[in-house]
């Protein structure tokens, strides 16, 4: 591993932690990513990931020399005990005053725990995620108070000063998007619809002008309806 100013990013292959990624490799001299299988009904984000990864070098040669070491981590037996409809093949359903179904209790709690104890191997202190408090579900484990209250834990039970950066903690998907387009150009725009996958349903068969997906689910609502605000700020 490289000396110097380093990240772990949790990069899952969809827009919200691909724009992170890019914006880590802009930020700091070496970046490695961490992804996990947790039994996902999503899976293919999994590849999506792969071939984001495949792809910067060849797109943005600055950043080539640093991104680095990709990690991977079988967390199956989590998915097992979440009944959740991001683990089960299960009706997408947001009840009135509840949390959406798609909430996998504890999932950022846990994924960070584990990028930490790789972090702490590997002698880097700042986790990053794309993490949102904006366009978030209402999920517990995306607030700021959250991540920033799990960050200090995580320091004081490794004895080690962690850092967990969210820089699209405010953001809307708009701005998401012109975000990306800021860091990486049009070109990065391209990779972000063409590779990366958010469709909760796994969808990967058709594409949208805003990416890949089922174009009726939570998240594929959201990217789209990102996207038009996105362009129509633009004209």
């Amino acid at each position: 591993m490289k000396v110097g100013l380093t990240a772990l990013v949790l990069f899952s292959g969809g827009q919200d932690s691909t724009v992170v990624l890019a914006g880590a490799l802009e930020k700091f001299s070496y970046v490695e990513t961490i992804g996990f299988t947790y039994g996902q009904r999503h899976v293919v984000e999994l590849s999506a990931r792969h071939a984001i990864r495949d792809a910067i070098p060849k797109l943005f040669p600055k950043w080539a020399g640093r991104l680095g070491t990709d990690h991977m981590l079988d967390l199956t037996t989590f998915g097992q005990i979440s009944d959740t409809a991001l683990t089960r093949d299960t009706a997408i359903t947001a009840p009135a005053g509840k949390l959406p179904n798609t909430f996998v209790p504890g999932r950022n709690l846990l994924f960070f725990t584990y990028a930490a104890a790789v972090a702490y191997g590997r002698g880097i202190s700042t986790l990053a995620g794309g993490m949102c408090e904006t366009d978030f579900s209402g999920y517990p484990d995306c607030r700021n108070e959250t991540l920033q209250s799990l960050a200090k834990t995580l320091s004081l039970g490794m004895d080690r000063d962690f850092r967990i950066e969210t820089p699209l903690m405010w953001l809307d998907k708009a701005q998401i998007w012109a975000l990306g387009e800021k860091i990486g150009g049009p070109q990065f725009t391209s990779l972000i619809v063409d590779q990366s996958h958010t469709c909760y349903q796994g969808v990967r068969g058709h594409r949208y002008v805003w990416g890949h997906g089922c174009g009726t689910c939570p998240a594929c609502d959201l990217r789209k309806r990102g996207f038009d605000k996105w362009q129509a700020g633009k004209r």
